[in-house]
């Protein structure tokens, strides 16, 4: 398992966190995804046969936020 942390901009509200949290957490290979709003961040353990970073962000880019 590896862990990484993704910034993720234009969460507003805890909505936008539980949407984050939900998109990631669909993906397979994810174990855990942590969404933080006050740090604008995503903390995610994945396994890296199954997910990658890349992957990761595709998913919150694709459910409507940003990533750096």
């Amino acid at each position: 398992m590896e862990t990484t942390s993704i910034p993720v901009k234009g969460m507003t509200c805890m909505g936008c966190v539980a949407s984050v949290k939900r998109v990631l957490s669909s993906i397979s290979g994810v174990t855990q995804a942590d969404v933080s709003l006050e740090q604008a961040r995503a903390a995610v353990t994945y396994d890296p046969a199954l997910a990658s970073p890349e992957t990761l962000k595709a998913a919150i880019t694709d459910a409507g936020y940003d990533v750096d």
